[in-house]
């Protein structure tokens, strides 16, 4: 944790709905001002979306049908970790992007599935904003989640996240849903052992309920929506979150414990700009004053 170079980082597997969290928090660095450089988790990668073809097929050859992007060997972790350190002790450091589409490809020159190449992290960042798989990873060996100053869980219960994958993947990436189960089931032991993990780790975990039948999420037509769930928030640390002005601001919320607000899913991002604007300003607050 840095006081001159904050951290935030967002966490949460592939269907979880993590961009538009950092939607979000990107809305909150521009109205606020903060000049804020992101960190995209697949840009950690090991491999490019060829070469993880070629070492998924080799690893199947050799009896191990759990090689996922979900799991510590296939991501450059150390690097993550070395760029997190690095960040909140200079400001500065090391990034490049990964290019999920055309769109994404077009500018660089370059085909979808691969990186841009490495490049230092603008001059005048003031916050470090990463969003992935990994990050609040503490295992024997890497502790990246020691840097963040906020690290936020964003966990869907498991069958709403399949229905997302599925439906996303199928919609958006052309795939069949026998190849996106084939992908669930593959990641499977990494999401256990690997990404599960890291929600203890984390100050405030964000988990959407369905209020519809998802009992099936291998049938499903549609994602539920918004309006058809509740989300709930959990605070590791309780002390100085103001619950009564957060009930009072979001109608239909309420108290489960004494560490959990829930809140209708249409106010997540109600919810979010309500408990992390404040804890933004004073993060910057206390930069400021750390550069005096």
């Amino acid at each position: 944790m840095s006081a001159k170079y904050p951290i935030i980082a967002i966490t949460g597997s592939s269907g979880a709905g993590t961009s538009s969290v950092k939607d979000t928090f990107e809305n909150i660095f521009r109205r606020d001002g903060v000049r804020a450089a992101t960190i995209e988790g697949d840009s950690f990668h090991r491999y490019d979306r060829e070469e993880m073809k070629i070492k998924q097929q080799e690893q199947e050859a050799a009896g191990n049908h759990n090689f996922s992007h979900f799991g510590m060997d296939t991501n450059l972790l150390g690097d993550l970790e070395k760029l997190f350190q690095s960040f909140s002790e200079t400001g500065q450091g090391q990034r490049r992007c990964y290019l999920h589409n055309e769109e994404e490809a077009e500018p660089y020159n370059l085909k979808p599935g691969t990186f841009t190449p490495w490049e230092p992290l603008p001059d005048n960042t003031e916050l470090l904003f990463y969003e992935g798989l990994h990050g609040a990873v503490k295992n024997q060996q890497f502790n990246i989640a020691q840097y963040p100053d906020l690290l936020i869980g964003v966990v869907p219960v498991i069958n709403l996240e399949w229905t997302q994958k599925i439906l996303r993947d199928k919609s958006a990436r052309g795939y069949s849903t026998e190849a996106v189960t084939d992908t669930i089931l593959r990641r499977m032991p990494d999401y256990v052992n690997h990404i599960c993990p890291q929600f203890s780790n984390t100050h405030v975990n964000f988990q959407r309920v369905p209020m519809v039948d998802t009992s099936n999420p291998f049938i499903s037509r549609e994602i539920p929506s918004a309006d058809e769930s509740m989300v709930v928030i959990r605070f590791a640390k309780p002390k100085g979150i103001d619950f009564q002005y957060l009930l009072n601001m979001i109608n239909g919320s309420f108290m489960s414990r004494a560490n959990i607000l829930v809140v209708p899913g249409g106010k997540m991002q109600l919810s979010m700009q309500l408990i992390f604007t404040p804890y933004i300003r004073r993060m910057m607050e206390k930069r400021r004053q750390a550069l005096w």
